[in-house]
């Protein structure tokens, strides 16, 4: 697809495909008893159809019910109990293809007929306001991307102002339905699912367009089209997508951002309790194990500040289980100092990391007979060798208590080198008191013992310490 014709699809994004995958659904109360949907599908014959809203994203979908289309396309979903309002789905059999409706849940009862040859350009809607707007919009835009195809390829001027005036005719029209039906739950969804419209920026003495501003008017904007006190955004794709791309794209991956931004988010979600409790869940769940280095406070926050408080209803079981995590990473987390450890070397000496003396220290928490701990291991010595004239030193941790097999581990892997450590009293506990849960687990510590890195992948030691040593210069 062409850029031209993108910039005119970011106003409604699709996917092609979806994994059906069963969700436990997040139940909303609809506005009237039980629903009666009646389905013509021409090019459909003597099969079983499903129809079910989103869960969150275009990944989850939830199935309320099921209708046998007979020799003519025609089927009925009917059913006593309340659907929840949401973005529906009819799914065809195979699940390869599936005609979208909006259902509000003020429209209970409506009808529409399609063809499988062109089930937009065919779609006829009776008896719901809400999917005549839905495919209406869905037609224009399919004529104005067809007028945009049709002439990308060819490099006249005519075919660019013809581009151009697609463009623009296709906004005008955007613009006016969002004028006269802005209230209508389609409208709610065609804002969702695009992003927010920034206005010409302020230029820079140099004449360039000032970024900063273009950037933070789109972060303050970003959630304006969520109205998060309707519980019908849960069922509609948007709502864990637009929240994984602002938490990771426009928040700052500190700590101290991503909990500001976090809380803010809560905030707003407080509208709803469901809809509240996803945005906690989702955002907790991102940084129990992150990908971007110390940014686990972010988990102890949550877990702190929604679960441990009693705000978020859990189970005691989840709650002792929550706690038990946050009283071991508390301790270990990026920017604290790393706990007293103090072990004995292969000659029985003992040797503790507060007493490593080093520019950096590498903690390499592993288990002897673990595989990916003899693979790292290797790579673990290259590194050392590389690095010791820099100050860099490596302390080697057993975390299991078997001595023999610790020794011929430190000798096959040629460790002697490296500052050894083994809990000869069989004392310590690594999963509790280090959050070691698998190995090996790798800690970077600075000249002071403070840790400045965690779950590092060996893969990436060399990598990190550069950065890391770039950034401390630049702060001088």
């Amino acid at each position: 697809m062409s850029a031209n014709s993108m910039n005119l699809m970011k106003y409604y994004t699709r996917t092609i495909f979806f994994t059906l995958l069963l969700s436990a659904a997040l139940f909303t109360p609809a506005f009237a008893q039980g629903y009666h949907i009646e389905a013509t599908i021409r090019g459909i014959k003597d099969s079983s159809l499903i129809i079910g809203h989103y869960n969150r994203s275009n990944t989850l979908f939830v199935p309320k019910d099921t209708a046998r289309a007979d020799a003519n396309g025609k089927m009925v979903f009917e059913g006593k109990t309340d659907l929840p309002g949401g973005l529906y789905v009819v799914l065809f059999p195979g699940n390869a293809r599936w005609i979208e409706l909006v259902y509000s849940g003020k429209e209970t009862s409506f009808s529409f007929e399609t063809d499988t040859t062109d089930i937009i350009g065919q779609m006829k809607i009776t008896g719901s306001a809400e999917n005549e707007l839905f495919y209406a919009y869905q037609k224009e835009l399919k004529k104005r991307t067809k007028e945009i195809e049709s002439l990308k390829n060819i490099k006249t001027a005519d075919a660019q102002a013809g581009i151009r005036t697609a463009q623009e005719n296709f906004r005008n029209y955007r613009s006016k339905l969002m004028n006269e039906h802005g209230k209508t739950f389609t409208a709610q969804l065609l804002q969702m699912s695009s992003d927010p419209e920034v206005p010409a920026a302020p230029k820079l003495p140099n004449g360039k367009t000032d970024s900063v501003w273009v950037f933070n008017y789109y972060k303050a904007h970003y959630w304006d089209a969520f109205d998060f006190s309707d519980p019908r955004i849960l069922n509609t794709p948007f709502l864990e997508p637009k929240l994984d791309r602002y938490i990771k794209n426009l928040v700052a991956q500190t700590p101290d951002s991503l909990i500001k931004d976090a809380d803010m988010l809560v905030k707003k979600a407080s509208a709803n309790k469901d809809v509240k409790s996803v945005v906690v869940f989702y955002i907790t769940n991102q940084y129990e194990n992150p990908k971007t280095v110390g940014t686990e406070a972010v988990w102890v926050h949550m877990a702190n500040k929604y679960y441990l408080s009693g705000e978020m209803g859990v189970s005691e079981e989840v709650r002792k289980r929550i706690a038990e995590k946050v009283n071991t990473l508390k301790d270990v987390l990026v920017n604290k100092p790393f706990p007293a450890l103090s072990l004995v070397d292969p000659s029985g000496k003992k040797v503790s990391v507060q007493a490593v003396q080093a520019n950096y220290t590498v903690l390499f928490f592993y288990s002897p007979t673990c595989g990916h701990c003899k693979e790292a291991s290797p790579l673990l010595k290259a590194f050392y060798d590389k690095n010791k004239a820099n100050g860099v030193k490596v302390m080697a941790i057993s975390t299991e208590h078997n001595m023999e097999e610790w020794k011929s581990f430190v000798t096959t892997y040629h460790l002697e080198e490296l500052i050894n450590g083994f809990d000869a009293l069989n004392q310590i506990d690594f999963y509790r008191k280090f959050d070691v849960v698998t190995t090996p687990t790798i800690y970077i510590l600075d000249k002071s013992k403070k840790i400045i890195a965690r779950k590092m992948p060996v893969e990436q030691l060399e990598d990190f310490l550069n950065y890391y040593q770039n950034k401390v210069a630049q702060k001088l």
